[in-house]
């Protein structure tokens, strides 16, 4: 049997945010841990779903309950109700680019840019935007084609959130972004663009936390499956995404 994902602590926070095991007659026939475990050695792996060992069950009944789960939001639902212990005196933004394998290309009926995936001189890439507390900690994110600007994601991932300080790069030096801030009573800890007429001031000292996201996405590319694309649909990448995020937490 593959070495263990989840402790028994872990299991313990994830088990009541699933949805339950049928009962009666209608009980099913692969108990949620074993097929949650599964999921990650895949998510960890990278793996192709037909390659899952022996041990996990037939692969097609993982594949099933996860592609059931991410059409109901589950996963997304399990990171939002993880979140409430998030730190948010401050919280950072940014983006990364997420190289795509080439079996990710070519979903049916569906173009590249819908399906996030951009092309450009290295090929095929996927930018994942992240808004995280003040301890690298996942909050929520956003998947778009790899050459979309990171300032576009920006105010989507602010709203909503409450904080005293904003964190982000150069690339978020900008009106939209600056005025979003502002709507959240927050202070924007960016440095100007250099080609800024009027640039504003900022905390050159309080800065040097920024890093706390940095490590964050360090931790993300952790699951192989995430580190590269190998899913053809947006809606499955994220999906891996979200599953990286919950674990962060439940490791906490």
């Amino acid at each position: 049997m593959p070495r263990s994902f989840l402790t028994d602590a872990m299991w313990a926070k994830l088990e009541p945010l699933i949805p339950p095991e049928r009962g009666g007659m209608g009980r099913s026939r692969h108990p949620n841990r074993p097929m949650v475990e599964a999921i990650l050695w895949r998510h960890r792996t990278g793996a192709p779903w037909r390659d899952l060992p022996e041990e996990f069950g037939p692969w097609t009944s993982v594949y099933t309950r996860f592609e059931a789960w991410t059409k109901r939001g589950v996963w997304q639902r399990i990171l939002e109700f993880l979140r409430k212990e998030a730190d948010l005196e401050w919280v950072m933004l940014d983006g990364t680019i997420i190289r795509a394998h080439q079996h990710s290309a070519g979903k049916k009926g569906g173009g590249l840019w819908n399906q996030a995936l951009g092309r450009s001189r290295g090929g095929c890439s996927t930018k994942i935007h992240l808004i995280c507390d003040a301890h690298g900690n996942p909050l929520d994110f956003l998947v778009t084609p790899g050459q979309a600007h990171e300032s576009r994601s920006a105010e989507g991932l602010l709203c909503g959130w409450q904080a005293e300080y904003v964190f982000g790069d150069r690339a978020y030096d900008g009106n939209p972004v600056r005025k979003a801030i502002e709507a959240m009573g927050a202070t924007a800890v960016i440095p100007p663009h250099p080609r800024r007429k009027n640039p504003a001031a900022w905390d050159s000292h309080l800065y040097k936390a920024r890093h706390a996201i940095e490590h964050g996405f360090a931790k993300l590319k952790q699951f192989r499956a995430l580190a590269t694309r190998f899913d053809k649909t947006a809606r499955s990448f994220s999906a891996q995404v979200a599953l990286a995020c919950i674990v962060i937490w439940l490791r906490l």
